[in-house]
């Protein structure tokens, strides 16, 4: 006789019990060969500019460091320096002004042409279609097709002595402000800033220009009805909506003033005295004309972990997604 408690219903009869649940699939050999295959493809296809890549950026990145290691001259025998040369760096006061001038150049190259491009993209982004927005940005882009050698010299000219800028000071009587701007002590570094500024002004106007293009219309519609004017429409609408194209700009920027090198040859060849003298100037006159290739070296290491220290914490600030 069977007994009640083995009779009665349980109501889970209409479950399968996971014994008799299919197994889950699992991926066959033929299945792990095509996949290894499609990834061994893809290797493939990216395998010569990782060659490149390694050649031409990792192994010198590795080789400065090593030679920052040594006291050499390029050409003798290599003789072991340890951390020598970073000291030198960070004792010297020649080569901690020379970093101070690419810091001052951070705010000429970066923060001055972002500002002024907010200022002239939100200007131009109602007149950015059709033939006149085509000469528009033309014109604003056109510092970045010319030669940065062929714009240090316009400039230097323009910058003389006699140059137009002081014929201009001249003729409105102001004659005693003119002076020669790239060889005064005073003025010399702004005036390589001023240079850095006008050419890097029309890559941050594009930039913003373009991510303006962006931005629904919907949204200053609303800032509209809420009663914003344009100044509130810009700073609750405008520049929340351009955080990354902002980011971008400023991480260039910043890297152009840091790596400045062929404006400031071109323009003073970093005189006078120190004044105009950057971290890449100074390590090719250490390397080529002073023979001093460790301390080269180690400046050359001390400038990008520079770089990285200013770059990181705005790819972080600026990391995200638009609103």
């Amino acid at each position: 006789m069977t007994s009640a408690l083995g009779s009665a219903p349980t109501g889970r009869d209409d479950q399968v019990s996971s014994a008799d649940r299919p197994a889950r699939p699992t991926p066959t050999r033929a299945h792990r060969l095509r996949w290894a295959r499609a990834a061994g493809t893809g290797w493939l296809y990216v395998l010569p500019a990782l060659v490149m890549y390694a050649v031409f950026v990792l192994r010198p990145l590795v080789l400065t460091f090593q030679y920052s290691l040594y006291d050499w001259n390029g050409i003798g025998v290599a003789r072991w320096a340890g951390l020598d040369n970073y000291v030198t760096v960070f004792t010297d006061s020649d080569l901690l002004k020379i970093i101070g001038n690419a810091v001052v150049l951070i705010v000429f190259f970066s923060f001055i042409p972002v500002a002024l491009g907010l200022l002239v993209a939100s200007m131009v982004r109602r007149i950015t279609t059709g033939a006149f927005g085509t000469v528009v940005r033309t014109i604003l882009f056109l510092p970045q097709v010319i030669p940065l050698v062929a714009a240090g010299i316009a400039w230097s000219w323009l910058l003389s002595s006699n140059g137009l800028v002081n014929q201009a000071l001249r003729a409105v009587g102001l004659g005693g402000v003119a002076r020669a701007w790239l060889g005064d002590f005073d003025t010399a570094l702004p005036a390589v800033g001023v240079i850095g500024a006008w050419v890097l002004l029309g890559l941050c106007t594009i930039l913003l220009v373009t991510g303006m293009s962006k931005i629904d219309p919907a949204l200053y519609e609303a800032a509209r009805l809420d009663g914003a004017g344009p100044v509130r429409e810009f700073l609750a609408v405008t520049l929340p909506s351009l955080r990354q194209e902002i980011g971008v700009c400023l991480t260039v920027t910043i890297i152009a003033a840091l790596a400045s090198f062929d404006i400031v040859y071109i323009s003073t060849s970093g005189g006078p005295g120190l004044q105009t003298t950057v971290p890449g100037l100074e390590i090719y006159r250490l390397a080529f004309s002073q023979r001093q290739v460790g301390l080269a070296s180690a400046l050359a290491v001390v400038l990008m972990l520079l770089v990285l220290v200013c770059v990181l914490p705005i790819q972080r600030l600026t990391r995200g997604e638009k609103p």
